[in-house]
């Protein structure tokens, strides 16, 4: 019995050891896919793979920093301040992370590999995954106790509900127009704004976040995304009645 114990002791300090030591996450996969679907990009299925890809233990130092912005001054996103971040985008040297710089560089890497003639989907896919991480609160905040305790559970909220509201998400969505970099920085600095303030909402508040609150900020995303295909010449497609 005594053996049994020490095993099981063992079993659980190491797996304590292996999952605290693994990186944030944003949104749970449901919630990704849902949030694309909803926004009309057609390879959907593929937005939560950017989280697959991080998983991998020599890809997650390139992949990781590019999922959040620990906003540790709490500082009011701009478009300068996204356009700051372009030029980090895939480096992982760099502590606070640049979520907003991903999108554009993204972006900029789906315009490139089309106007090589190369099948250039795949970009979009880490910019529709980076889009629904930005309507996320905790990866726009402090990442301290509170964010790395709640961080699972606020990811997780609507992930048994979302696949049966693609068609609420989409009627809530808002039109939004991008014509150039400048636009699409505004428009994200907008998100990432929403986003902040109700992570210090819920932080001042020691609480997680709402249902309402969850489908609002996926609504932002969504809708995001939505112009984003449109800005890059992509005609969103429906496939929900």
């Amino acid at each position: 019995m005594r053996i049994l114990s020490r095993n099981i002791a063992s079993l659980s300090t190491v797996l304590t050891l292996t999952f605290s030591s693994l990186p944030a996450l944003a949104w749970h996969d449901k919630t990704h896919l849902s949030v694309a679907e909803a926004a009309g990009f057609d390879l959907w299925y593929s937005a939560a793979a950017p989280d697959v890809a991080k998983s991998k233990s020599e890809f997650r130092p390139t992949e990781e920093k590019n999922h959040y912005y620990n906003n540790n001054a709490g500082k009011t996103v701009d478009a300068a301040m996204v356009m700051s971040q372009i030029e980090r985008y895939n480096k992982p040297d760099d502590d606070e992370g640049h979520l907003y710089g991903a999108i554009i560089g993204a972006v900029r890497a789906y315009k490139a590999e089309k106007e090589s003639g190369k099948y250039a989907e795949y970009p979009l896919a880490f910019c529709a995954h980076y889009i629904g991480d930005l309507s996320m609160p905790l990866h726009n905040t402090f990442y301290d106790d509170f964010n790395k305790n709640r961080h699972s559970i606020n990811d997780g909220i609507v992930e048994g509900s979302v696949r049966n509201n693609i068609g609420y998400i989409q009627r809530n969505m808002k039109n939004i127009t991008i014509l150039d970099e400048a636009d699409l920085a505004r428009e994200i600095a907008k998100v990432a704004n929403t986003a902040l303030h109700l992570g210090i909402k819920i932080r001042k508040e020691k609480r997680d976040m709402t249902q309402s609150e969850v489908y609002i900020q996926l609504t932002r995303s969504a809708s995001l995304l939505n112009a984003v295909l449109k800005y890059v010449g992509k005609t969103p497609v429906s496939t929900v009645s």
